[in-house]
């Protein structure tokens, strides 16, 4: 079953089958993402992504967990999507999620009746890159939705059942904007209110545009301590009803998992203690000041 690569997938799809619908990502212009930079964006064929099912069935016969890659498989309208989604319902009898990364404005364009069509056939999580809360971060980015669309795209998802994992980037904002990332992504997860929060840091990867302009002075990233109080400070203005909350990617510093609002306070103390010096951060990764 022939995957094109490279391929990237949320921690938690760990044990999923990878079902590839479309190669790269339709807005595969963000500065600071390298994932597809020499992997053209297109759609699969139908009959290509059939084939991979057949033979994913054959594989993998006790699957569970179905996750569509690559970065951009909902643009697929519901009228090429939903005859796959209902192949993959009937091709694995143990299925119990699917999932895919999504853009905010693939969610909105969808009414009320399309995203219903999806839950009914077990597509209930997406994940979301907010990435950052502040409007202007996002365009020096190149980001393609933006903030109101990707929090109207999470309540539009959780009306139909669709439950979300919001990613934020750490460090997007670099030092000039490092408080208004703080500020206003802690606006805008209030009220979207994901189900899944996970947060990432920046890393500057060779061949982005912010790596680039790094390198020519026009962005100052922060250090490993500057990010770890980010993390602090955006924590502890959140009031999220029912939110579970990771910062397990390999690119963080301090790994940390609870529920909020309940585990709030405890993660809070951790990430004091490790500020302070008394939690040990993974050395591999760590940039001192």
């Amino acid at each position: 079953m022939p995957i094109i690569e490279p391929v990237i997938r949320p921690p938690a799809e760990a044990e999923s089958f990878l079902l590839q619908i479309t190669c790269g990502c339709s807005s595969n212009h963000c500065t600071f993402c390298g994932a597809y930079l020499n992997k053209p964006f297109r759609v699969k064929a139908e009959n290509e992504i059939v084939k991979d099912i057949r033979q994913g069935v054959m594989l993998y016969p006790h699957t569970r967990k179905v996750f569509l890659i690559d970065g951009d498989a909902l643009v697929l309208g519901n009228k090429m999507l939903i005859p796959l989604l209902d192949q993959i319902n009937s091709s694995f009898p143990k299925l119990k999620r699917i999932s895919s990364y999504a853009n905010g404005y693939n969610i909105i364009n969808r009414s009320a009746v399309e995203l219903k069509e999806l839950f009914s056939r077990k597509l209930n999580l997406i994940y979301i890159g907010l990435e950052s809360g502040n409007q202007q971060i996002l365009d020096q980015c190149n980001k393609k939705s933006t903030v109101e669309q990707m929090i109207l795209a999470v309540r539009n998802a959780a009306d139909a059942g669709i439950k979300s994992s919001v990613i934020v980037l750490l460090g997007l904002g670099g030092k000039k904007f490092a408080k208004a990332h703080v500020e206003e992504t802690i606006i805008a997860l209030n009220k979207m209110q994901p189900r899944f929060l996970s947060f990432l840091s920046l890393i500057l990867i060779p061949g982005t545009a912010l790596y680039d302009q790094e390198k020519q002075g026009g962005f100052e990233q922060l250090n490993s301590w500057e990010l770890l109080e980010q993390t602090s400070d955006i924590l502890s203005g959140l009031e999220l009803e029912q939110t579970i909350f990771r910062t397990n990617h390999a690119s963080n510093y301090l790994p940390l998992e609870g529920r909020l609002p309940q585990d709030k306070d405890y993660l809070l103390t951790i990430l004091k203690q490790a500020l302070a010096g008394k939690i040990n951060l993974r050395p591999e990764i760590f940039r001192g000041l």
